[in-house]
């Protein structure tokens, strides 16, 4: 299936998180704290928040989030307006 992050197209396994499809691209991260941190996902489960991203519009966690056929991925910097760093 086909997925886009921050625009561009990407190939992901039917069944994958989004965490696993974003590993997949360099530089294998979800997004960038305020201090301006690269971050990923660090617990796989939920916990640690550490996988947000903006999905279709809405933050959601990586690691907790099925891909889908089409699903418009952004990962995003700190504060910038409509991050996905609440």
């Amino acid at each position: 299936m086909h997925v886009f992050v921050n625009g561009t197209p990407l190939q992901a396994p039917a069944g994958s998180s989004v965490a696993a499809a974003l590993a997949q691209r360099k530089p294998g991260t979800t997004r960038t704290s305020v201090t301006g941190q690269a971050r990923a996902p660090l617990c796989g489960m939920g916990v640690c928040h550490e996988c947000r991203v903006r999905i279709q519009g809405r933050t959601r966690l990586a690691c907790q989030t099925i891909c889908a056929e089409g699903m418009r991925i952004h990962t995003d910097i700190g504060t910038e307006p409509g991050s996905a760093t609440p």
